[in-house]
């Protein structure tokens, strides 16, 4: 605490050099683009107003499909977009603000109705997906959203734990866990293709990880989906979250800076000559902790360290289509001296042992990069083409030094001396990616659109992890490999529109394992029947499968006669069927409910090959098995989910969601047990209220936040326990778990509460904005999991939800 303290004052420090003082009524432009969903091309003569203005504002798309509104005040705008026979569209929660450019970009479809059938009507997309073949278990996600949620705090991957059936493992991780399947299922998305885990301090299934290296201040709305993917989404199981990066002011330079407990940032934006439409946008953040500490203002061991980058630059061409450049990269670092499983857990059981003392050296490192080109091929069709490049890293050191008690002639203890430290346990994980897809879709009519694509992935994986025998004091590698896999998806969707009310999307997605040959034909259908202006149904089913860990395909496993042999190269791929049914009611304007039942049937599940295992993989935590693997295991998920929302409007917004799962898995064993991440119940109360045109000026806006959260408790393996409930552990033998009651049940269930408030100042050349996050306010540390630990009581340490932490930030946009 000392160490937020001393930032604190130092950060408070810097804001109180803000100046204030003006006159005039703060304006801003609002302009973009507007082009046609099925080929990409711009539609002109589109209308633009903003609802409700008076005078009316509004404009009209030029021969570019660009439209302009000058001199729009500073508050938040309803915009509603038209065009004759296409269908209107009402844009929600536009924030315009006096130091930064609104600059937008929309797509329109053509409507199904005949010309002569025409009635203007608004067609209310709050919450819907960007991607229009996707009808069922998506979730839209807008930058604004990433600052106004609570205990989000401009962190995308901590933004979707709002939504229902979603959460994470509560102590302090960014792991994103869907409908009770594990975090390392979800898929991440960046610009349209496959990228690494994107946050800082992963491990070495390269999930997890504290702070996410994506910066709102780039992103663009976001779509995630939690289940009966379309065909476009192969080797995924849990969910995908797609992912996009706006394009930087393509007329004016604009910067953002900011500085907060936890980063410190600059994000510049601009064109590149006057005239061209083409854009550049460019983030840089650095872990302020460790800033302040390299300028020699406080000296803490076991302050992690990281930086991150991204950019886009828009490159768009007369004849030959729009090009765009794409990046993201970070690197991290700490060091934890004497670590216990409560701080960060290290692989095996050695910092349970009273006399061995860890410490913790960790580095790892992610780069994304890539190219995308839009060309389009006539007015009902495009093709969309993408090369990328991909490599995630992790050096993973862990020091081990003995404790000797020293005692005095009369046996009294007098301290602890710390004698021959030495590296055990050494992790050095290197994978390469790389990728290249296209994709193209043609519109038939208004009611029919194709898409047909590939995509290609050359994966090399390098990987050595080595530990200090005890017994000899030799080093002993428990993995050491080099290998590739490639792999080559295919798929095809065929959205069909009934009429206006109803929608089917169908499709085929093909995966292939070149190591092994595997194959798969996996059919998609889903359907949404809008039973009028405010009732829809949506139905939908897929068939899906996803790869494990690569180190599976490569584990080495020893015979009893001392041989080493590769069981696993000729591993299937895990199976999945989706299905999902659900109901949405649009109670108003900005009020809609909804609720969603789901069953996923998991099979060619891989467990280990033993009758008496209780291992799958879907389990799989940070120590990894190195056993011969085999798809016969099963699982299911299934689940109601319940959402109550109150759209961002009149200043305010609500949302209520609660789900009721199970999830559950059978190895050969054949006792059902509880997956790992098996919640059984999640239940978020999220609500905010903006206070606008405060101060004499009226430039001011206060915003409040607050969010209470309720979930089941993670399922946990025990510690060893006698029939009296006592512990039974033997240090010495290496014997600490009870694997024969693994996940049997939670320790208890868990709650937090967060506040939130955002304070912004609108000036004539700049806006400052200060955002306040106080998460767990209440200190509630439930118990997640536990471990031996002889300096406790009982002898019984616990994992717990991460305390405590207020976190500030400071931001001017100009």
């Amino acid at each position: 605490m000392a160490n937020i303290k001393k930032i604190c004052i130092v950060f408070i420090s810097l804001m109180l050099s803000s100046a204030m003082a003006f006159s005039q009524e703060l304006t801003q432009t609002v302009r973009g683009t507007i082009l046609d969903t099925d080929s990409q091309l711009p539609i002109i003569g589109a209308t633009v107003t903003i609802i409700n203005s008076n005078p009316l504002i509004g404009s009209v798309t030029n021969l570019d499909g660009n439209f302009r509104l000058e001199k729009v005040p500073t508050g938040r705008y309803n915009l509603q977009l038209s065009y004759l026979g296409y269908e209107s569209q009402t844009i929600s929660n536009i924030v315009v603000t006096s130091g930064k450019e609104v600059v937008l970009n929309f797509q329109m479809q053509e409507s199904t109705v005949n010309m002569d059938e025409i009635v203007i009507t608004a067609n209310e997309n709050k919450g819907e997906a960007l991607n229009d073949l996707v009808l069922v278990s998506t979730h839209s996600i807008s930058p604004e959203e990433t600052t106004r949620f609570p205990g989000t705090f401009n962190d995308p991957s901590r933004v979707v734990s709002n939504f229902a059936g979603v959460t994470s493992t509560q102590d302090g991780s960014n792991d994103i866990i869907v409908r009770g399947n594990s975090p390392k299922y979800v898929q991440w998305r960046l610009e349209g293709i496959q990228i690494t885990n994107p946050n800082h301090f992963a491990d070495p299934a390269m999930v997890g990880g504290s702070i996410s290296a994506l910066n709102n201040n780039v992103l663009a709305t976001s779509d995630f989906y939690t289940g009966a993917f379309t065909a476009e989404y192969g080797d995924v199981l849990s969910g995908v979250y797609d992912v996009k990066l706006r394009a930087g002011n393509n007329e004016n330079t604009e910067c953002v800076f900011g500085f907060g407990l936890l980063g410190t940032d600059f994000t510049v934006e601009g064109s590149f000559k006057k005239g061209y439409g083409g854009s550049y946008i460019v983030n840089y953040r650095y872990s302020t902790a460790s800033m302040i500490q390299d300028l020699g203002l406080i000296d803490e061991v076991g302050t992690p360290k990281f930086q991150d980058a991204s950019f886009k630059i828009v490159l768009p061409t007369e004849k030959l289509g729009t090009f765009s450049l794409f990046g993201l990269g970070g690197y991290s670092s700490f060091l934890f001296e004497d670590v216990k499983p409560d701080t960060w857990q290290t692989p095996g059981n050695r910092s349970m042992k009273a006399e061995i003392e860890e410490d913790f050296n960790k580095n790892a490192y992610l780069l994304n990069t890539g190219l995308n080109h839009t060309i389009s091929i006539n007015k009902n069709s495009f093709v969309n083409t993408t090369l990328s490049y991909s490599s995630e890293g992790i050096k993973d050191d862990i020091y081990e030094s003995s404790l000797i008690n020293i005692y005095n002639n009369e046996g009294q203890h007098l301290k602890d001396s710390v004698t021959n430290r030495y590296l055990n346990y050494k992790n050095r994980l290197t994978k390469i990616t790389y990728r290249a897809a296209v994709t193209y879709n043609h519109k038939l009519d208004a009611r029919n659109k194709i898409q047909v694509g590939s995509k290609y992935a050359y994966f090399d994986f390098d990987n050595l992890q080595s530990y200090m025998q005890e017994e000899t004091g030799n080093r002993v590698s428990s993995i050491d490999f080099a290998g590739n896999i490639s792999t080559i998806r295919n798929f095809i969707s065929w959205k069909h529109r009934l009429n206006d009310k109803i929608t089917i999307v169908s499709g085929l997605h093909n995966m292939n394992v070149l190591l092994n040959n595997k194959s798969t034909l996996e059919p998609r259908l889903a359907f949404n029947w809008k039973l009028n202006h405010t009732n829809s149904i949506h139905v939908g089913y897929g068939s899906h499968s996803t790869m494990e860990g690569l180190h599976h395909y490569f584990s080495k496993v020893k015979r009893e006669d001392g041989s080493l042999v590769e069981p696993n190269k000729d591993l299937d791929l895990l199976k999945a069927h989706h299905f999902v049914v659900g109901y949405e009611k649009r109670i108003s304007q900005n009020l809609m409910a909804k609720v969603e039942v789901y069953y996923q049937d998991l099979y060619n599940l891989p467990v280990e090959n033993s009758d008496t295992s209780y291992f799958a993989t879907i389990n799989e935590g940070l120590d990894y098995r190195y056993v011969d693997l085999v798809n016969e295991g099963t699982g299911k998920n299934y689940g109601i989910e319940f959402t109550l929302e109150r759209f961002f409007d009149d200043n305010y917004f609500f949302l209520i969601n609660t789900s009721f799962f199970n999830s559950k898995y059978k190895t050969l064993e054949g006792i059902e047990r509880n997956t790992r991440f098996n919640y059984n119940y999640l239940l978020n109360i999220l609500i905010g209220k903006e206070f606008t045109h405060l101060g004499k000026k009226e430039n001011k806006t206060l915003g409040l936040n607050a969010k209470i959260f309720f979930g089941g408790g993670q399922k946990y393996i025990p510690l060893l326990r006698d029939g009296n409930g006592n512990l039974a552990v033997d240090p010495e033998k290496d014997q600490y778990w009870d694997y024969g009651k693994a996940y049997n049940d939670k320790i208890e269930d868990i709650y937090q509460i967060i506040l939130s408030a955002s304070y912004k100042i609108n000036k004539p050349k700049a806006t400052h904005e200060i955002f306040l996050n106080l998460e767990n306010i209440t200190n509630q540390k439930g118990k997640l999991s536990e471990y031996y630990d002889e300096s406790e009581p009982n002898s019984i340490g616990y994992l717990t939800q991460f305390g405590f932490f207020p976190n500030l930030m400071y931001r001017v946009y100009f």
